[in-house]
């Protein structure tokens, strides 16, 4: 096994093999004892997209939702789920399936293309540029400020999906969305991700559909894999350190440390971070 492999493999805490019940079971009880550890936090804010991380977040959360209002007998702990189209969204079927699927306390729908679009005009009319592609970084942020808002009007806290196949390259906005207060799937790759969904008894399409931010406009519903450049199963043998060819290590690697900025915090005087870089 490579060194960087076996670096990587240890900041992300993948498994090699997992008890998907038992997975399910850590990840609720790791969002009920955060909400018990914030006392002043009644409910838990997510964006659901139809695709399978949000689906996967989505369902665990609600359900511990239900398990602390029946522990405590507090009936004021809910999750809000809240699906943040730009205009039409190509796969709102398989939204509404996800929600469906969840059956969330509470369920809402924000456009944010007004607001994308008037920041975006607001810019351009001051004569800055914006691409396609940072455009579709201004959606991904809009969808934040949009679900801090709602928590911030009910005592709440944003869920991230950020999972390890993802979290490994960066393939997020960075304070898009991998911004949240926790993220329950830190630890699990795609694959596993799976997994938990098949114990949960979740639609097969919602899991078995390509991957796609869908951010940009020019490249409507571009697939994960086609944007990173190596395939999830490649990406999954990887961490759970199994042997890939020597290219799909390569491309991993190169987006291990092309995005190693995006999983730090803000750097400050006193940090070495700038120094790590090759």
């Amino acid at each position: 096994m490579r060194e960087l492999q076996k670096k990587i493999i240890a900041y992300e805490h993948v498994l090699p093999e997992i008890d998907p019940k038992a997975e399910i079971r850590k990840t609720i009880d790791f969002l009920k004892g955060y909400l018990k550890a914030n006392p002043f936090l009644k409910s838990y804010v997510l964006g659901i997209s139809g695709g399978q991380d949000s689906t996967l977040t989505g369902k665990l959360t609600q359900m511990a939702i239900e398990e602390m209002r029946e522990e405590t007998g507090d009936a004021s702990y809910k999750f809000i789920a809240v699906r943040l189209p730009y205009g039409v969204q190509a796969d709102a079927a398989d939204a509404q399936d996800a929600v469906d699927f969840i059956k969330p306390d509470v369920d809402l729908i924000e456009n944010i293309k007004p607001a994308v679009d008037a920041l975006v005009k607001t810019l351009e009319d001051s004569g800055v540029e914006i691409t396609d592609f940072n455009k579709g970084n201004v959606k991904a942020r809009e969808r934040m400020v949009v679900q801090y808002a709602i928590a911030g009007a009910n005592a709440g806290a944003v869920v991230g999906t950020d999972h390890a196949a993802e979290n490994f390259s960066g393939f997020y906005t960075k304070y898009g969305d991998g911004a949240a207060d926790l993220t329950p799937l830190f630890r699990l790759d795609k694959g596993q991700g799976k997994q938990l969904l098949k114990e949960l008894g979740c639609p097969e399409h919602l899991y078995l559909k390509a991957p796609t931010a869908d951010l940009e406009e020019d490249r409507p519903d571009l697939p994960d894999e086609v944007a990173l450049g190596v395939t999830y199963k490649d990406v999954d043998a990887y961490l759970e350190g199994k042997e890939v060819s020597a290219e799909a290590a390569d491309q991993i690697e190169k987006l291990w440390k092309k995005s190693e900025h995006k999983r730090h915090l803000p750097v400050t005087i006193f940090d070495d971070f700038y120094k790590q870089q090759d």
